[in-house]
């Protein structure tokens, strides 16, 4: 069963189509990858299905059966979705710890630091940051991490959302080959237990390696979708991506 199915959707700039047409499925306990040149309507595509911005047209379903229009952002918690941005997004003045608890505690930044269940959710915190290594920077700020530990810190961030859509936007850009390697085991975890994992990435040694499918959208449009080791090899998409 899919876990999230789009249809139709779409999303023009000033006459520009980023997104035109796209009819997609992304299936449970899968990782797809979603791949094509800049401008392609990869970062688009992910910022309409999690409401960033607003599409002009287009249906979400979900897998229980639920149908929408329009997802806001901050209505993806009970959609069980969740996303990393290409530029890092964590809450800078607060703590390594504080960040994950503000996810946990489903609260705001001051009312997850008096939640009653306080000692169990840091104990879930600092079980997700030592499975990212980062569990010796719990006390410190998250701006004085380096890009690839606010990185990581992002990613544990949507692990603690405990979501089953879960949208990574180019989250090994920046990183060295010991974090690319845990970033990669942390999205097998996730496909394991039965998530459904959407992967923006540019490096295609990562999409063979990981994804079950890929999407390669060019000029907002679908242009191939199927497994990466038949799809990557196909002319229209070498030539639209590799630009060969």
């Amino acid at each position: 069963m899919s876990t999230l199915k789009l249809h139709n959707f779409n999303k023009h700039f000033y006459g520009v189509k980023a997104v035109n047409g796209l009819s997609l499925e992304f299936e449970a306990g899968k990782i797809t990858g979603l791949v094509g040149p800049n401008g392609s309507g990869k970062s688009t595509l992910i910022n309409l299905i999690t409401g960033i911005i607003p599409k002009d047209s287009g249906t979400i379903f979900i897998a229980d059966g639920f149908k929408t229009d329009k997802i806001m952002a901050q209505d993806m918690y009970d959609y069980k979705i969740t996303r990393t941005f290409q530029n890092v997004r964590v809450f800078e003045q607060m703590s390594v710890l504080d960040n994950l608890m503000v996810v946990l505690t489903h609260r705001n930044a001051l009312g997850a630091l008096f939640e009653k269940k306080k000692k169990l959710y840091e104990d879930r915190a600092i079980e997700i940051l030592e499975k990212l290594d980062i569990s010796e920077k719990k006390h410190e700020l998250a701006v004085n991490l380096s890009y690839g530990q606010r990185k990581l810190l992002e990613i544990g961030r949507a692990i603690a959302m405990d979501a089953d859509i879960i949208l990574f936007d180019e989250p090994y850009a920046g990183l060295f080959k010991e974090m690319i390697k845990k970033v990669s085991e942390i999205i097998k975890e996730l496909r394991e237990a039965g998530k459904t994992v959407i992967l923006v990435e540019h490096n295609m040694e990562i999409i063979r390696d990981l994804c079950d499918t890929v999407v390669v959208l060019d000029a907002g449009e679908l242009l191939a979708h199927g497994k990466p080791e038949t799809v990557l090899k196909q002319r229209d998409v070498v030539e639209a991506y590799l630009g060969e």
